[in-house]
């Protein structure tokens, strides 16, 4: 069994992406800027936005937060990212989610502009994705895709079974892996209404879990010899830990992993290609290399 390591393959690409910024800025050019908007004071999205400042600065990239309070209006909010839209300084920009509840998210991404969308999640890039066009690829599909590659892990022809159906996750992923240029598998996409779950799943020479539900994937849900990705990350209660919880996959590692070929740990697999993979995605805006002469 070889452990998949999201960790370390992510400081071996932000480090790629660092030496690339120094030849930008080295020959007079400007270094890349991503904005991130956060609403509100959730411990989640704490976390994950200083995550990805701390990956700017690992990176080289110029970053910058800009912070409201729950109660902000959702007109307050769309003029903040039409303002992004209109800053030739800043290249890319997300606003994290979740958003309170008297804010429409769906209103919050259409209103981003594309060229901007490191993110991936506006229907523009989510339509040219599934059609093999050039686009933002959003973080954790492309993370996955780029430790398969780095590991070596055959997909050309291979059956991946793929569980969840979430629109930033599981829908894009399963594009991807049947795409030619990327996957070129022969994918099934399951969920909790398919029948037949786990016969399915023991059919699959890549099986991505992205459910979320901890501990949902068994040892007899695994075909001996599979590549299995995790891609939950849910925190369950643990009295042992200081901070009162741990972050749980969607597979039961210790029952599964003795099994596979390759395998995702949690923590320390998809999670750390997520940010890694935005930083990647505003380097490429910042080159105006996916959307050329636009």
């Amino acid at each position: 069994m070889i452990l998949i390591d999201g960790k370390a393959t992510a400081a071996t690409i932000k480090a790629e992406i660092a030496a690339q910024v120094d030849s930008i800025v080295s020959a007079g050019g400007r270094r890349p800027h991503l904005a991130a908007i956060l609403v509100g004071h959730d411990g989640g999205s704490e976390t994950y936005v200083a995550g990805k400042v701390k990956a700017c600065g690992e990176c080289g990239f110029q970053s910058t937060l800009i912070r409201f309070e729950d109660d902000v209006t959702e007109e307050a909010l769309l003029s903040k990212v039409r303002e992004l839209n209109d800053d030739p300084t800043v290249d890319g920009f997300i606003v994290q989610l979740p958003l309170p509840r008297h804010i429409n998210e769906q209103r919050v991404i259409e209103t981003i502009d594309y060229r901007k969308d490191v993110d991936g999640f506006h229907p523009i890039n989510v339509g040219r994705m599934a059609i093999g066009l050039p686009c933002f690829i959003s973080a954790t599909p492309k993370g996955i895709l780029e430790l398969l590659r780095r590991y070596h892990v055959e997909t050309s022809g291979k059956k991946c079974v793929i569980l969840g159906r979430s629109n930033i996750v599981r829908k894009p992923m399963a594009q991807l892996m049947m795409q030619k240029q990327y996957g070129d598998a022969t994918v099934t996409v399951c969920h909790s209404r398919s029948q037949n779950l786990k016969e399915e799943c023991r059919q699959a020479d890549i099986l991505i879990a992205a459910i979320g539900q901890p501990g949902f994937v068994t040892a007899d849900m695994v075909k001996p010899g599979s590549a299995v990705v995790d891609v939950g990350t849910t925190r369950v209660p643990d009295a042992t830990r200081k901070s009162g919880f741990r972050l749980s996959g969607d597979v039961r590692f210790d029952e599964v992993s003795p099994l596979c070929s390759y395998i995702t740990p949690v923590p320390g697999g998809v999670g750390p290609m997520t940010i890694c993979m935005l930083m990647q995605n505003t380097l490429l805006a910042a080159q105006r290399t996916v959307y050329t002469g636009e």
